[in-house]
């Protein structure tokens, strides 16, 4: 494909139901925003063999109904493809979206989600830790972080786990050298200059410096997944008291 704004694309298969579009740019442009925004239009195409569009760092990933594909006659580009093999069909599809693709994602209509957070104490065991670390008081590392400014960059490595820019530099943390086999679903935690929430309890080494009582994943939602690549996040401190009223509720 040929580049856009400087962001070179290219497609490959993923497996017999799936391909990978891969994105690379020089080191300072963040990617994660064009295949954020590149998912949304894969999205939007509505295509009946398209089963799910999974955006990352670099790349986005189509899962498709290779049987559906291979019915599918309506669009021209498909129809020159004649007996192409469902991968082929899919990368020829695909192609033709991204031709006309203008490199500019709309990221200032992004959604914004406050997420409850309780710093600390039981709910924060190594917010201590990484206090000291930083050279900060508990309440000021707490205050810092919910400071930030957060966009989710992906959802991955679980379920509904986001992936967020933003960190404020001086509370980047090294990833625990013994990782938890039980990290609580909700945790929020740190590893090197990021941040995120485990969605669902899991073994885990992020530094948990605190935890939300709201759900970030369902499987019986419509949207399993709270939080989407590309929403706009803030972290809004709660007490112990409200955080254990809010799992009464």
């Amino acid at each position: 494909m040929n580049p856009i704004h400087g962001i070179g694309m290219s497609i490959s298969p993923l497996g017999d139901r799936a391909l990978s579009i891969r994105l690379s740019a020089s080191p300072e442009k963040s990617l994660w925003r064009f295949t954020a925004d590149l998912a949304d239009r894969l999205r939007a195409a509505d295509q009946s063999w398209i089963i799910d569009v999974i955006p990352a760092y670099s790349t986005v990933t189509v899962v498709y109904d290779p049987l559906r594909l291979l019915r599918y006659r309506s669009s021209e580009e498909l129809q020159q493809g004649g007996d192409a093999l469902p991968y082929e069909r899919a990368a020829v599809y695909v192609q033709a979206l991204l031709n006309h693709y203008t490199g500019d994602p709309a990221m200032n209509e992004a959604r914004v989600v406050d997420v409850p957070v309780c710093y600390g104490g039981e709910y924060g065991p190594d917010l201590k830790e990484a206090s000291e670390r930083a050279g900060l008081s508990e309440a000021d590392f707490a205050a810092r972080h919910a400071g930030g400014h957060y966009l989710v960059a992906m959802i991955g490595f679980m379920p509904g786990f986001p992936y967020l820019t933003g960190l404020p530099q001086e509370l980047s943390q090294p990833r625990r050298s013994s990782p938890r086999s039980y990290v609580p679903a909700g945790s929020v935690g740190i590893a090197g200059g990021q941040t995120g929430i485990y969605p669902l309890a899991t073994p885990g080494g992020w530094q948990i410096i605190g935890r939300t009582p709201i759900l970030l994943f369902d499987s019986q939602r419509e949207q399993p997944s709270l939080l989407q690549a590309g929403d706009r996040l803030r972290f809004v401190p709660i007490d112990t008291q409200r955080m254990k009223k809010w799992g009464e509720t």
